[in-house]
């Protein structure tokens, strides 16, 4: 096993330009996230290129605190971040279409491969598929709580509308 992809899609009745919003307002991240526990932004400004923060977040019952940066920002369609730890490099995808005025369909493709050379890190061996199923689940969580935030309030962000 050299790699491997996750990749999730939600279809969320809302504007794209509102789940953008949403998606990209770090402050409010642990707000809309139920398995983010804290968000420190480490960059000022709007969120673009080079925006890098770190999160807080429970998976597999255990905090992990993560720092992220984005890569790839193509509003309001289509933003990449990354993330290295343990000997891997993790990118997230998440892409949003808007193929029905106010029906946005967010898909998000996770992947992890190894920094140097071809090996995995024996932890990343031994969960192989598990490792991917839970990476598919926490992603499907997060992507119902963002359709769940921008679906119920109209500037999206966290549940009061922030």
């Amino acid at each position: 096993m050299g790699q491997r992809d996750v990749s999730v899609a939600r279809e969320m009745a809302a504007p794209a330009e509102r789940v953008w919003a949403s998606m990209t307002d770090l402050e409010s991240m642990p707000r809309v996230l139920s398995g983010v526990d804290s968000v420190e932004v480490l960059t000022p400004g709007p969120f673009g290129v080079g925006t890098r923060w770190r999160e807080t977040r429970r998976m597999l019952g255990k905090s992990a605190t993560e720092e992220m940066w984005v890569t790839v920002c193509d509003a309001p369609a289509r933003y990449v971040t990354e993330a290295d730890n343990s000997g891997m490099r993790y990118v997230a995808e998440f892409r949003l279409a808007e193929h029905t005025p106010g029906r946005t369909t967010v898909t998000m493709t996770f992947s992890a491969r190894p920094q140097h050379g071809d090996k995995l890190p024996l932890v990343a061996r031994l969960l192989g598929g598990l490792g991917a199923k839970a990476a598919a689940k926490a992603i499907a969580k997060d992507l119902a709580d963002v359709a769940a935030s921008v679906e119920r309030s109209p500037r999206g962000g966290g549940p009061d509308g922030a």
